[in-house]
């Protein structure tokens, strides 16, 4: 678990930026995750409309790394830049993703859209969304940070490919993740 890391400085500094209509609630809340799990500073940056040619009309899907490639405009080396979006999200090899990382581009994007009960028809429960959008944050800035997947089924970086799964794996490391996060 990383709640026994401990960094005498904070030199790393995650900054969201909300993509669409993002309540400030979920952006606390995902905030406050990132800094609980990581020990770094994180702050709500500006929010950014969604680039030119980002969504797939027969997939009825934005792509993922357009976000991506739209948060490292005029971005730092210092920053990691986390986008948050609440439209879903694909990349070509699969129908679907929760997020997408890149650690040598020092930046990371989640989707809300799957993570949101309504998503599926059900009523709204602001407190699973908010569970499942910090848990999908940590795992793709846990790529940020040089994790791969993980093959424990309880640990935050393993791979979700159902909702359920998300749910599970919650927001906590395993102890060999939590040793090697580099940030």
């Amino acid at each position: 678990m990383v709640e026994d890391f401990q960094t005498t400085e904070i030199t790393t500094e995650v900054v969201l930026h909300p993509f669409g209509d993002i309540e400030g609630a979920l952006l606390e809340a995902v905030r406050q995750a990132i800094e609980q799990r990581f020990h770094v500073r994180a702050s709500k940056g500006k929010s950014m409309e969604l680039p030119e040619n980002f969504y797939s009309p027969q997939r009825r899907q934005g792509r993922s790394t357009a976000l991506l490639n739209e948060l490292l405009r005029n971005s730092s080396n210092k920053t990691i830049r986390l986008g948050i979006a609440n439209v879903d999200l694909f990349v070509p090899e699969l129908s679907f993703v929760f997020g997408e990382a890149s650690q040598e581009r020092r930046a990371a994007v989640v989707s809300i859209a799957r993570l949101d009960p309504e998503f599926y028809g059900e009523l709204a429960n602001s407190e699973k969304l908010f569970r499942r959008a910090s848990t999908e944050a940590i795992h793709e800035l846990g790529h940020v940070f040089g994790l791969n997947h993980c093959e424990r089924t309880d640990c935050v970086m393993w791979f979700s490919n159902t909702l359920a799964q998300t749910d599970r794996k919650g927001l906590e490391f395993c102890t060999r993740c939590a040793e090697r996060i580099d940030c």
